[in-house]
């Protein structure tokens, strides 16, 4: 039971917003660079991380 709102809500902005940041802003910013880049990749890598979270949630606790 994958919950759609966290993983297309959350996760998948988030993936974008970050290569967004990586690829298209950190080129024009000069001196901060690096850091830029590094932001952005880190949005993009908790954007996975929250996609993948919200492939796994599910609101009733798992008995085995």
């Amino acid at each position: 039971m994958a919950s759609k709102r966290i993983s297309v809500g959350v996760g998948i902005p988030m993936m974008v917003v970050g290569a967004l940041i990586a690829f298209l802003w950190a080129p024009t910013v000069f001196d901060l660079g690096e850091t830029v880049e590094f932001v952005g990749g880190l949005i993009g890598i908790l954007g996975v991380v929250f996609f993948i979270s919200g492939l796994f949630y599910t609101k009733e606790p798992v008995m085995s």
